[in-house]
């Protein structure tokens, strides 16, 4: 109710302030030439502003009173309404109490009718019954007389066999007629069995066949991969032996390179006239070593040759 009210009321400030809040602003008309400065105006404004607000706030205040007066004329509606709803209660139970006497009694004439009628349909239907059941008699007296003939046959068959009562002739032609029935049925199952294993057979060999042919798929493919194998292992073969090749050839040149770099580091230990502590097989060692000794030579050699220009120079300017 309250969501209502707002939603109302809302509606209500936009259709009457949409229309009104622009005439009561035409009647506070603003120009520049009016206005002698912003702080004026700002005045005229606000108190622009408070008139709309004030008016805003006294139709709010008449609208609130309006719907006052409407939810309490609707409370008082419904006040009237559960009091009217009461009366036809009351008077629906009056009429309905009379309506359940009325139908009751209706309800009991009808009932002596249906018992009447449902009584003389039982009536001729126990008389059709009765007919019905004379003319079964009659046919059954009449086949009565038609099978005496075999009656007389079992008694005829009595006296030359070794049953003493029709009866025993009879439970055992049952026992006969029963035993082809069990006889049949069983040679019926075995057919279906054999059947049923036929299906299962013929579905084995399909599998099987399925089987074998997924085994035969990859057996050729195994087989594939095999000779792949065999020729990528010949591949690697010839890659060994050329890699054999390659490093007998690395060890003798480095063999080589050893001896020589050792006859080059003796030299060098016979002309700097020194014993070098260096292992022979110091390989790296003994290079650093004569590295130093050229790179000695070379700056002796530098040295030798500053001097010589020197002097050469000295020789000139004399």
């Amino acid at each position: 109710m309250g969501t209502m009210e707002e939603e109302d009321l809302r509606e209500y400030f936009c259709v009457q302030y949409g229309q009104k809040l622009l005439k009561l602003l035409m009647k506070f008309p603003v120009s520049e030439e009016q206005s002698p400065s912003p702080s004026i105006r700002l005045l005229e404004k606000k108190k622009e502003a408070k008139l709309v607000h004030q008016a805003m706030e006294a139709q709010k205040e008449a609208f609130k009173t309006r719907m006052e007066a409407l939810n309490n004329r609707w409370e008082e509606l419904g006040a009237k309404e559960v009091q009217l709803k009461a009366y036809i209660r009351k008077f629906e139970q009056f009429i309905q109490e009379n309506d359940q006497k009325r139908i009751r009694a209706l309800k009991k004439a009808n009932k002596e009718r249906e018992l009447k009628k449902q009584r003389v349909k039982e009536l001729a239907k126990a008389k059709l019954e009765m007919a019905t059941l004379k003319q079964q008699h009659q046919q059954l007296y009449n086949k009565l007389q038609q099978y005496s003939i075999f009656n007389q046959y079992l008694e005829r068959v009595v006296e030359i066999s070794e049953f003493e009562e029709i009866r025993e002739i009879i439970g055992r032609y049952k026992t006969l007629v029963g035993m082809h029935r069990d006889l049949v049925q069983s040679a019926q199952e075995g057919l279906e069995m054999i059947e049923q294993a036929k299906v299962r057979l013929a579905h084995y060999k399909e599998e099987k066949d399925d089987e074998i042919l997924q085994h035969n798929n990859e057996l050729a493919r195994l087989q594939m991969r095999f000779d792949h194998a065999r020729s990528e292992v010949i591949v690697w073969e010839s890659r060994w032996a050329h890699i054999q090749n390659t490093a007998a050839k690395k060890t003798l040149m480095l063999g080589t390179i050893k001896m020589a770099t050792l006859n080059l580091f003796q030299s060098v230990n016979k002309q700097m006239k020194e014993a070098l502590l260096v292992p022979i097989e110091d390989t790296h060692k003994q290079l650093d070593m004569i590295q130093q000794f050229i790179q000695d030579l070379s700056d002796i050699w530098a040295e030798v040759k500053k001097k010589e220009a020197q002097n050469r120079s000295q020789i000139s300017v004399h």
